[in-house]
């Protein structure tokens, strides 16, 4: 638990001051972070980045990553995006005809996958933080305010098993929790911010985005549960890896990105 607090704080002084600034290097810290994220799932299925699958993933990850102010609407536009996807899918199927199978179907797909989940969660990162930093700042909080409130009650009041199969630790008790401390930070948030203007919409959305969260969570314990692994990695000691710390955004962020576009 001391590491954990240790590199939290650390990890935290880090990366705040980024967010805050955003522009140029909070674009960098998102490459970086997919990048490795990346790294993390690959290496999970045992495929090197450096691989012809895994080069090919990465390109497609990185043009994934490209913000409108850098790219122009045309590179940001859907369309686009929908495109690199594409690209790469029918270009790794060329590559199991090519490779005599080297290159599995099942590899190929998980490469695609692998980098629709890492890509859109990172694009979407940097995408709600150019919308506005204070719906960047309300998803960390209602994220973090979801993991501390399922951990506490979860520890407290925990005697259902919410998905025993994935992650035997979590309990209906602590997912309630941490839905109801998602909806308190909010209602705090919102008196404090204003972001939306509204307090029925603040607490709608922070329990959209609270339960959204810990499935996104479910879904990394998932992938490691099936792949045989404790952690995604081990660049955060006492955390794992960043799809460790990163897996709720990734589920979090594209749907506020949503729910600002149709606001707008």
């Amino acid at each position: 638990m001391k590491q954990r607090i240790i590199t939290g704080v650390i990890a935290a002084a880090l990366f705040l001051p980024i967010v805050i600034f955003g522009g140029f290097p909070f674009i960098i810290v998102t490459y970086i972070l997919a990048t490795i994220g990346l790294f993390e799932l690959l290496r999970m299925k045992g495929m090197r980045l450096g691989s012809f699958a895994g080069t090919a993933g990465l390109i497609a990850l990185w043009l994934l990553l490209v913000p409108a102010r850098y790219g122009g609407e045309w590179v940001a536009s859907g369309a686009v995006k929908f495109g690199v996807i594409a690209a790469l899918a029918f270009l790794l199927l060329v590559g199991t005809v090519v490779t005599k199978n080297a290159l599995s179907f099942d590899e190929a797909a998980f490469v695609v996958l692998a980098v629709v989940y890492v890509g859109v969660g990172f694009f979407c990162f940097g995408a709600v933080r150019l919308v506005g930093f204070v719906y960047f700042v309300y998803a960390l909080f209602v994220i973090w305010a979801t993991d501390i409130g399922a951990y506490f009650f979860g520890r407290a009041f925990g005697r259902r098993k919410l998905w025993p199969e994935i992650s035997p630790k979590k309990t209906v008790e602590g997912a309630i929790g941490g839905i109801a401390s998602a909806a308190v930070v909010a209602a705090i948030y919102e008196w404090a911010a204003a972001p939306f203007g509204s307090l029925a919409a603040a607490l709608g959305v922070a329990l959209l985005l609270s339960a959204f969260g810990q499935l996104g969570d479910l879904i990394e314990s998932a992938f490691k549960r099936h792949y045989g692994v404790k952690d995604s990695g081990g660049i955060l000691p006492g955390h794992g890896g960043i799809l460790d710390r990163f897996d709720s955004l990734l589920f979090v962020l594209p749907l506020l990105y949503i729910l600002l576009a149709i606001a707008r």
